[in-house]
């Protein structure tokens, strides 16, 4: 078994617990009781004493009867009630609380992140202490209406290590893109504009299709890569400026984006310890933003009774490039274009139990490479996951996926490209909480091949809530190199990693 693979998954096995769950009530007709007491007092009482008994119990009994016509604001009540019993998307949605005065608001997190390279095989300046990054995040909110509400957030970060360690051991790509950084994050205005539609306007994430761990018709933000193995894909998706609509009707929702914003995910750099090119990469060509090459987007997504579905079509611009020769030279001069691309795509869930079953399916077409130029070729990815709950606090889950590229030539197997015709990848994640929550330990393997032939990762962390608003986050992650793709030539990047969080 390779190293990344032999991290003890028996630590988390033995400390998964059965879990259990509790009781249920009942409702008493009190009209039911008080005509039992009546018609008891009724037949023993003398018929002198009667019409007092009446009397006396006459404003009781008012207050106790059924109406048989409840009032409008009763009619009201009682159509929660009825409403809760079928609970539809529209009524799911997040909306601005209703009745809360116009305010502003300023939050915030501040983190420092340390890692230690502790691989033997390690070179300078990649040995030792790799990190030491603190890094800002504000977020000014506003909410303008009951049905409006808006932010800004912006995230910067210093690495001192470069200046700690000497800043002519790395190259200029590595200090461009690892030592300092200011990005707008989250930013954007929503609100409601009828009952059944909303909007959001600006820079955010959106999520789609089932799957934890890998994705497959999750394609409109870009990730940030640099870093690969440290975090979950929950925390390295990048934000796009978007123009979204959402309308509601029963149990559906249907979204529309339109997406000016052309992005794509931070990978590695020349230079840098993940990279596994003895070359930098050909200069970015890309796209002019702007409406005039507008990406779009629609999601089609049901939720029910134990199961939901989603359906998904985009025309965006691919996230992997390829090299375009532009000039012949000399010497040869490439760029790297990002082809403009369709994806159709479906995701559903079904809750079984304890179980939660997964499946993703997504068609690409319009995929470029750049061993073939001119050609475009299509491609079928197909996943499936199952996640169990029944252990005490902790739960188990597997993910799988593979792309199949369609028409598929061969010399798609020479560098640069270096893609198969069947690429396959999974993911199995353990996570259980400890100290009534407070403490979360999770251990994620994450693999490129059937048998980690494309390289693979291993990340045993936990995470200790001090307080709400202090955390600590600290593990291992072990990598095991590949023959080609990303994880290539990485086996001597094991590292230790600590992260404090602050939030206000």
């Amino acid at each position: 078994m390779s190293k990344s693979l032999a991290i003890p998954f028996a630590i988390f096995v033995v400390i998964v617990c059965f879990a259990s769950a509790g009781p249920a009530g009942a409702q008493i007709d009190s009209r039911e009781n008080v005509d039992e007491i009546i018609d008891g007092f009724e037949n023993e009482a003398p018929a002198d004493t009667k019409d007092d008994l009446q009397e006396l119990l006459q404003g009781f009994e008012e207050d106790t009867a059924v109406k048989p016509e409840p009032s409008t604001e009763e009619d009201e009540i009682l159509q929660g009630f009825d409403d809760q019993q079928e609970e539809t998307f529209a009524e799911t949605r997040s909306a601005p609380e209703a009745d809360q005065p116009s305010s502003w608001s300023l939050d915030g997190e501040f983190v420092f992140t340390t890692t230690y390279n502790f691989s033997p095989d390690a070179t300078s300046p990649w040995r030792g202490f790799t990190m030491l990054r603190p890094e800002l995040e504000l977020t000014l909110k506003n909410r303008f209406s009951d049905n409006w509400q808006g932010q800004i957030s912006v995230r910067g970060f210093y690495d001192l290590i470069y200046v700690l360690r000497g800043r002519e051991a790395y190259t200029p790509q590595v200090l461009d893109e690892y030592e300092t950084e200011l990005e707008l994050e989250d930013t954007f205005i929503q609100g409601r504009i009828t009952d059944r539609l909303d909007t959001k306007i600006g820079r955010q994430i959106v999520v789609w299709g089932t799957l934890d761990n890998l994705r497959v018709t999750d394609v409109l933000n870009p990730l940030d890569l640099r870093l690969p193995g440290l975090t979950d894909i929950d925390d390295l998706r990048l934000p796009v400026t978007m123009v979204k609509f959402d309308y509601y009707f029963g149990n559906w929702g249907l979204g529309v984006m339109a997406i000016p914003e052309v992005r794509f995910s931070k990978l590695p750099v020349f230079g840098s310890d993940f990279y596994p090119f003895p070359q930098p990469r050909p200069p970015e060509g890309d796209p002019e933003e702007g409406f005039q090459d507008m990406q779009a987007a629609a999601a089609l997504t049901g939720f029910f009774s134990g199961w939901d579905i989603g359906f998904y079509w985009a025309n965006i611009y691919n996230d992997q490039s390829y090299a375009k020769l532009v000039s012949p030279g000399p010497p040869e001069q490439f760029v790297r274009n990002h082809p403009r691309i369709n994806m159709l795509g479906t995701a559903a869930n079904l809750a079984f139990g304890n179980w939660l079953w997964k499946a993703e399916a997504a068609w690409f077409s319009g995929l470029q490479f750049t061993n073939t130029p001119g050609v475009e070729y299509s491609r079928l990815d197909l996943a499936a996951g199952v996640e169990y709950s029944g252990f005490s606090e902790a739960t188990v889950s597997l993910e799988a996926v593979n792309r199949h590229i369609f028409d598929y030539s061969s010399l798609l197997e020479l560098p640069p490209d270096e893609t198969d015709e069947n690429e396959f990848q999974w993911a199995l994640r353990i996570a259980k909480d400890f100290i009534h929550d407070t403490l979360t330990l999770t251990l994620l393997a994450s693999t490129f091949g059937i048998k980690a032939d494309d390289g693979a990762f291993t990340r045993f962390d936990g995470q200790y809530d001090v307080t709400d608003a202090l955390s600590v986050r600290g593990g291992v992650v072990f990598y095991q190199s590949g023959d080609k793709g990303r994880l290539k030539d990485v086996g001597a990047n094991d590292r230790l990693f600590l992260a404090i969080k602050y939030s206000f």
